[in-house]
């Protein structure tokens, strides 16, 4: 349980720390994260992607953004109480 909670933290700070990245190249005019890899880091870190969307105010505007990653963020919490409730986990 302690290592799918680590790797979770991990995973969303991956996409917090993109977002921002992300976000700083966009200011400068610089090469930039594709959309498509940044909905895939909101896939498994969509807490994180969440939190970088609010805190750096990036990609609020898109709304396949708007609508994806809350949506992920809502599969992970609902996957999440499936496998508690189940006791698939020891």
């Amino acid at each position: 349980m302690k290592t799918i909670l680590l790797v979770l933290a991990v995973l969303n700070l991956a996409a917090f720390v993109l977002y921002g990245l992300d976000k700083g190249k966009a200011k400068r005019g610089a090469w930039r994260i594709p959309e498509a890899t940044l909905l895939l880091v909101a896939l498994f870190g969509p807490l994180g992607a969440l939190l970088g969307m609010e805190l750096f105010r990036h990609k609020t505007k898109h709304a396949k953004f708007k609508v994806l990653v809350p949506l992920f963020l809502v599969l992970h919490i609902v996957l999440g109480v499936y496998i508690l409730k189940s006791g698939l986990l020891p």
